[in-house]
């Protein structure tokens, strides 16, 4: 349950910034271009697909999710940094590593052993490519964060490596459907609310251990935390959670210097979204907001970097962010 992996080659091609498989029928969309007529106001659906196991795999989907942009501009405010990220392989942890990366930080992120470890070598050669000079290679660290024993063990192997954490990117997170209540068996509920919410508490405790003042925790909940969900009750209990963890843990470490802080994505193109929802419903996806479209991981990533930099946001703690399409929540 717990592995590292690590290049063989530090070089990333220009292609494996628009990479598809070959398997696919169809000719695949460039993200980037995707991303630009989704950007523009241009009403979007993606071709029907379905994943059928979680966590899903963002190699196969079509089109892959858009982690960059051409017009993102860093400009070294996490230089210096040592960031974790769950979940880091693919989607808006992918984003959130390559961002983070762009900025100056020393980037870690967690992955599912033999399920992405795909998409997790394709994200660290990715952030090889994207690092600045002084920054340190990343690590890519396996583990299934639902047990407290591998938390600490991820937080143990981050620590030797660099000697320290200066923003814990709480991400990881699993879902799946069900039409009424009395479906959601207590096996489930238990993984679900390990996975992604347990794994905060697990990741927060033994993090902290190792960072100073003027570090960050950022969690990532979801609009249907404040909107809910009937399909995805049990997810929306959880990303209720992180809200009220988001707040109470703020409260606790704010005489520590330490900030705490959320995004609230809306509907957003990752591999959770084929691996979850028909493909009727994975065509239509993102349709309902008012901006009438799924956003990109790109779109959510600089909420991210804003509430890392602290000469971006130090006077923000406990709060959420919501880039949602335009849906208006109460929160």
């Amino acid at each position: 349950m717990f592995a590292r992996l690590v290049l063989s080659s530090r070089a990333l091609t220009t292609r494996a910034l628009t990479w598809f498989p070959k398997s696919h029928h169809r000719t695949p969309k460039s993200p980037l271009r995707v991303f630009q007529r989704m950007a523009s106001g241009e009403q979007q659906q993606f071709p029907p697909q379905r994943q059928e196991t979680q966590p899903g795999k963002e190699h196969v989907m079509e089109p892959t999710p858009a982690f960059s942009g051409q017009h993102y501009r860093p400009s070294n405010k996490l230089q210096g940094k040592i960031a974790l990220v769950t979940g880091g392989d693919s989607g808006i942890g992918r984003a959130v590593s390559h961002c983070f990366a762009l900025e100056g930080a020393t980037v870690a992120f967690t992955y599912v052993k033999d399920q992405e470890d795909k998409d997790a070598q394709h994200t660290l050669r990715i952030l090889e490519e994207s690092k600045t000079p002084d920054a340190k290679d990343p690590i890519a660290v396996a583990a299934d964060l639902g047990y407290d024993e591998n938390c600490k063990r991820v937080v143990d192997e981050v620590v030797n490596a660099f000697g320290r954490i200066d923003i814990l990117v709480n991400n990881a997170a699993e879902q799946y459907k069900a039409s009424s209540v009395e479906e959601i068996t207590e096996e489930r509920l238990e993984r679900v609310f390990r996975t992604n919410i347990f794994s905060h508490f697990f990741m927060a405790r033994h993090a902290m251990k190792h960072m100073r003042e003027g570090s960050t925790i950022i969690n990532t909940t979801s609009i249907v935390a404040y909107k809910g969900s009937p399909e995805l009750l049990d997810y929306a209990a959880t990303k209720g959670a992180i809200v009220a963890f988001t707040r109470g843990l703020a409260l606790q470490l704010v005489n520590r210097g330490i900030r705490v802080n959320a995004v609230a994505p809306g509907p957003i193109w990752t591999p959770l979204i084929p691996a979850t929802f028909s493909e009727e419903e994975t065509a239509r996806f993102g349709s309902e907001v008012p901006m009438k479209r799924a956003g990109q991981p790109i779109e959510v990533a600089p909420s991210y970097v804003f509430l890392a930099c602290n000469h971006c946001s130090s006077y923000m703690t406990g709060q959420v962010l919501h880039p949602n399409g335009g849906a208006i929540v109460n929160g």
